[in-house]
């Protein structure tokens, strides 16, 4: 969940500087027209279709994984990783952390402590050492490690 947050925030702030590049470039151009050359406009839409596919395809790899440790780990309610907020509240019980430190999850920088604990918690719970809990916060292997603690034996 932290990593499909943070990879949300980071795609929004890589979007925004885009489109924000890709109309300020007219104002800078040396033609006579006020139009938006259309290569930048087919670039740019091509380049938010690129992004909202690797989010959707990381979205469901996450809901995926954390819908195998819940079943793996006998946890009710494994449907509940498809649901944005809800899913946290389904690593907590995985982790078998109180339901309160969702209120954690919503301070700043807390909460990259508070996802690091439950993740730890997560990988204990299915038999493996709580380090992959601390390797989330690595960027690229953030991605490897929820499938690997759903897919492994």
């Amino acid at each position: 969940m932290k990593l499909r947050m943070s990879l949300l925030a980071g795609m929004r702030w890589m979007l925004t500087a885009a489109v924000t590049l890709a109309l300020a470039g007219g104002a800078f151009a040396q033609s006579a027209d006020d139009e938006i050359p259309k290569a930048a406009v087919a670039g740019l839409a091509g380049m938010m279709m690129f992004m909202f596919l690797f989010v959707a395809a990381a979205y469901v790899y996450m809901a995926l994984a954390l819908m195998t440790i819940a079943n793996k780990t006998k946890t009710e309610n494994a449907w509940l990783a498809w649901i944005p907020i809800a899913n946290i509240i389904l690593m907590l019980n995985i982790a078998k952390k109180p339901i309160w430190w969702i209120v954690l999850c919503l301070i700043p920088l807390v909460n990259i402590v508070i996802f690091v604990l439950v993740w730890m918690g997560i990988a204990e719970a299915r038999g493996k050492a709580s380090f992959w809990g601390i390797l989330m916060i690595i960027p690229v292997v953030g991605l490897i490690v929820p499938g690997f603690l759903a897919w492994a034996d």
